[in-house]
């Protein structure tokens, strides 16, 4: 299967991570879940959570809560809201506040990844984002890394927030291309987790790439250049455990 395609969806955000709004034909539909033939909706994975939105239809309006992965790929409809039939036509509207603060989020992350990869040569354990649910100090986004980090050097919090914010306003650009797996594999520290996550039945892999920082494998989408990724705020260094330890992140304007 393609990095574009997902059962008999094609994925329009890997392409064009710009897009909000698109025609899609209905191609199933139940309450428990709408497979178009084309979407926009990012569905999750990474770390980073799903899109939500809406669907219009013949005057009808369908809100989308989620986004499933299965042998197709699901649009969770909102519940009790109307289910379109097979064979509509659908305007869909992804949410642009919602996923541009995501995107703002992840590229901070890899941002915040390819800073403490940099200076102290550590792997990602884990990570997650979620939008910001209050507007208090601007803050866009929120989010948590995840480092395999035995020791924390003094000075470990501040020097980290300077250095991201001094590769933001270094206004890197960040590109996305797909590569074949075994020249993809060839790029050095290509894979910044401490655990390969692809699966091996995968045969191209989507690179995304900030310019003289970062370059690694990942699937989610993000802002072109760090410029647009606004400010990174280091809220929080926490142990979760023997040699890790969690970065807590918010994004502000």
């Amino acid at each position: 299967m393609t990095t574009d395609l997902h059962g008999r969806t094609e994925r329009l955000e890997l392409s064009d991570q710009s897009l909000r709004d698109f025609e899609a034909v209905v191609l199933d539909a139940t309450p428990d879940g709408i497979v178009v033939n084309r979407s926009a909706f990012y569905p999750g994975g990474g770390g980073q959570p799903a899109d939500h939105g809406v669907l219009i239809w013949q005057g009808v309006e369908t809100r989308v809560v989620g986004v499933r992965k299965g042998d197709d790929l699901y649009l969770i409809p909102a519940e009790g809201d109307p289910i379109p039939p097979v064979g509509t036509v659908v305007r869909a509207a992804v949410e642009d506040e919602r996923r541009s603060a995501l995107m703002r989020t992840h590229s901070g992350l890899h941002v915040l990844c390819g800073v403490v990869f940099r200076d102290f040569r550590c792997p990602v354990t884990g990570g997650n984002m979620e939008p910001s649910m209050s507007r208090e100090q601007q803050t866009v986004g929120i989010a948590r890394m995840d480092f395999n980090l035995p020791e924390v050097p003094p000075g470990f919090k501040q020097s980290i927030e300077d250095a991201c914010n001094a590769e933001i306003r270094a206004d890197r650009r960040i590109d996305v291309r797909v590569l074949p797996r075994s020249e993809a594999f060839a790029i050095p520290d290509i894979i910044r987790t401490a655990t390969n996550l692809i699966p091996d039945s995968v045969t191209d892999v989507r690179i995304v790439d900030i310019t003289g920082l970062d370059t690694q494998a990942d699937g989610g989408t993000h802002v072109a250049s760090t410029a647009q990724i606004g400010q990174l705020r280091v809220a929080k260094v926490e142990s979760k455990g023997r040699g890790f330890r969690r970065v807590r992140v918010e994004i502000c304007d």
